[in-house]
């Protein structure tokens, strides 16, 4: 049913349209789409990023409700990310392997990873494994680097050094490959040829080869490459299906380098195959911005990432044309997300409004011709990136990040038309849509704090889905316009299906 306020905002938009004279389709400062001029099949994939972290451990009071959603998203292309502050949660061989012993373990990693891949790869979709954190006695450093003992202790001290102990890197590719037979082939022999056992047999489609590369050891793109490399052809061993993901760079504007090396095939050994890259954004506000503000810092740092993209695309066509490209981390976060022992309140309509910037990059790239767009992340929490959860953290119930993603993927696929469309406001994105089934539909996005208002010929009986600050964490709403008027509340994302 819909709410008295969308009644109230479709009424003035109603209104709007009759004080005109005119339906506002036909004026210049209307909404116009041409709807069969195609200007691009769509071939971008929705999709987002699981972060492991305690919260998604079993026993947690939200991990049943958390891998419910992630489930009913349906998503492919869905990057699981083990990472570095849970040493013990993301590191399968904390120890070097010495005196015929060695310390492998999978107990605590395996519940995340088998939940995470039954929600995923177990129901027909596609995943991006990414155990990004090399075992830090891996590196050469002035002593030995500890790590708490309890797992849901979070460390941001495991990496450290730059150079790994074995420059023919045969132990740390051995390494990813051995992770990758555990999950793939059954189990591996160790370092020692002892037989460990996992009975997992998991499709992995792509690994991704570390994250952040940038930041992380302060590799080169030389250095990087290397590591790529020889990792590729350690789990090709393994796995010769398996496809690759590249890079993973954390401030792809600042290292252009790393794309003109990486993607130059004159770089790598013969055969290593350059499926995908990858590189992130996230829009962060000042600390001494109020809430007000954030609305424009977001949306002007987004556009700005969308030029980084542009250059980077022109990179890619130039030197790996067949290269497809994953921006697999994109969202929101606030510049005190990590302070120890400070919680601080986040308005409700922060939520909506990073859904919003996601809606409009994932139109914008979709427009580039990016593959892939993935929302960061599933789960954070108070010290752990709270500002970029997509679910509550304290009840797993999904936030309005979740189900704007949500009505991304329930509407749009590959293969359907992006039309011609045309409209003058600037804060609001509008993309028609002709889908594979021969529908008719608008993405509309409210990238401000205020309600606005269009018109369009034939609108009238549409069916309406949308996310607003009103619907929140309780889903998508939906509705009939009564009219040819399309009312969008502050920082509401909607989806119109116009009648045939």
């Amino acid at each position: 049913m819909k709410s008295l306020r969308r009644n109230w905002l479709q009424a003035i938009s109603l209104f709007l349209a009759i004080s005109a004279g005119q339906a506002l389709a036909e004026d210049n400062s209307s909404l116009k789409v041409a709807w069969d001029k195609v200007e691009r099949v769509l071939n971008t994939t929705a999709t987002l990023q699981v972060v492991v972290n305690p919260p998604l451990r079993r026993g947690s009071p939200i991990h049943d409700r958390v891998f419910q959603a992630l489930r009913e998203l349906h998503s492919d292309y869905v990057r699981y990310v083990p990472w570095l502050p849970y040493p013990r949660l993301g590191v399968a061989e904390l120890e070097p392997p010495e005196d015929g012993k060695t310390s492998w373990d999978f107990s605590l990693m395996d519940p995340m990873t088998m939940d995470f891949l039954d929600a995923t790869a177990g129901q027909g979709h596609s995943v991006i494994l990414n155990f990004s954190t090399i075992p830090q006695w891996m590196y050469k450093t002035p002593k030995s680097v500890s790590y708490p003992g309890d797992p849901d202790r979070a460390t941001w001290n495991y990496e450290q050094g730059t150079e790994l102990r074995d420059p023919s890197l045969k132990e740390v590719s051995d390494y990813f490959a051995r992770l990758v037979s555990w999950y793939a082939q059954g189990g591996f022999k160790d370092e020692f040829r002892k037989e460990h056992t996992s009975g997992h047999h998991y499709k992995i489609d792509y690994w991704e080869v570390l994250n952040e590369v940038d930041f992380e050891h302060g590799m080169t793109p030389q250095s990087y490459t290397q590591i790529y490399d020889a990792v590729v052809k350690a789990i090709h061993q393994v796995d010769a299906q398996i496809k690759f993901v590249g890079m993973a760079l954390g401030a792809p504007s600042s290292e252009p380098q790393f794309f003109e090396y990486f993607l130059d095939s004159k770089n790598h050994e013969a055969g290593v195959p350059l499926d995908m890259i990858s590189y992130h954004f996230y829009a962060t506000p000042r600390a001494d911005e109020s809430p007000g503000i954030w609305q424009y810092t977001f949306f002007d740092q987004a556009d700005r990432f969308l030029t980084t993209v542009r250059y980077v695309e022109a990179i890619r066509a130039r030197l790996a044309p067949k290269t497809r490209t994953d921006i697999d981390e994109v969202g929101c976060i606030l510049p005190y997300d990590t302070e120890p022992h400070i919680v601080r309140p986040i308005p409700n309509s922060y939520w909506n409004v990073c859904g919003a910037l996601f809606a409009h990059l994932y139109v914008e790239l979709a427009r580039l011709g990016i593959d892939v767009v993935g929302e960061s992340q599933m789960v954070g929490y108070p010290t752990q990136f709270p500002s970029v959860s997509m679910v509550d953290w304290e009840t797993g119930q999904p936030n309005a990040r979740y189900w704007i993603l949500k009505l991304l993927r329930d509407n749009f696929a590959s293969g359907d038309q992006m039309v011609e469309t045309e409209h003058s406001s600037s804060d609001v994105a509008v993309q028609a849509f002709v889908t594979r089934d021969a529908k008719r539909k608008l993405l509309l996005i409210n990238k401000r704090n205020r309600p606005a208002t269009f018109s369009l010929a034939g609108a009238a009986g549409a069916e309406e889905e949308y996310v607003d600050q009103e619907t929140g964490s309780h889903g998508v709403g939906s509705a009939r316009l009564t009219g040819d008027g399309i009312a969008l509340g502050a920082f509401e994302v909607a989806v119109v299906t116009l009648p045939r």
